[in-house]
């Protein structure tokens, strides 16, 4: 593969879950606790683990299985929402580099654009000292489009004055290549996570085997 030229870059989005910060656990207990409540039985972590990237609608709805009606899919995801924000930090951290990686950064605008709803994203990124390297931070439920489709990287390149070209997002899954894609932006997956990622069908521009490789690709750029 032909690493890019990055000298255009002069703003970042990121994905959340799985790039960021490592919030497997406290969704997988969050999941097995909702389905508790609902009678049903319990998943493996595998199988939970697949459901993640799609907001918190789908994940509930592929945890419950096709034979759950719509009142149940809607108590369910009451539930879920109300556990997950209580234990959202019982366990999430974020991954090793990413600390450092966005001091290194931030002297460029960048924003988060996650599936995961708005508040409790905020929350996380609060609790663990990151909320202040962003200058935007949107949820699943921030617009009426969720990845990846572009408007939430659309919107957030108009609040930063950016071109698709000047910008990269950075994601786990194929979702966030698929996002990047689509608002033709550059694309960086990272090597870890959680996401899912047909690489074969989905390739990213760039693979990052922890936050901080992407500090020397941008290193020297001009930003704003």
């Amino acid at each position: 593969m032909t690493v890019p030229n990055f000298s255009a870059v002069r703003a970042l989005i990121f994905d959340l879950d799985g790039t960021l910060i490592d919030s497997q656990r406290d969704l997988i207990l969050s999941v097995n606790a909702m389905l508790h409540e609902m009678g049903r039985e319990q998943l493996s972590e595998g199988t939970i683990s697949g459901y993640i990237g799609h907001g918190a609608r789908q994940l509930v709805g592929q945890a419950l299985g096709n034979n759950s009606t719509e009142a149940e899919r809607e108590r369910a995801l009451k539930f879920f929402l109300a556990h997950y924000e209580e234990h959202k930090l019982d366990s999430t951290c974020a991954y090793p580099g990413v600390p450092e990686a966005l001091a290194d950064l931030a002297q460029y605008p960048m924003a988060i654009l996650t599936n995961k709803p708005v508040r409790v994203s905020m929350g996380i990124l609060e609790g663990l000292g990151l909320a202040k390297y962003f200058r935007a931070v949107y949820g699943g439920n921030s617009f009426e489009t969720k990845k990846p489709d572009p408007l939430g990287a659309h919107t957030i390149l108009r609040e930063f004055a950016a071109a698709p070209a000047e910008a990269i997002l950075i994601g786990d899954s194929e979702v966030d290549v698929q996002t990047a894609r689509n608002a033709g932006t550059l694309a960086a997956a990272v090597n870890y996570g959680f996401g899912a990622h047909n690489r074969a069908t989905h390739p990213a521009d760039i693979y990052l085997d922890r936050l901080t490789d992407l500090v020397p690709l941008l290193a020297g750029q001009k930003c704003g």
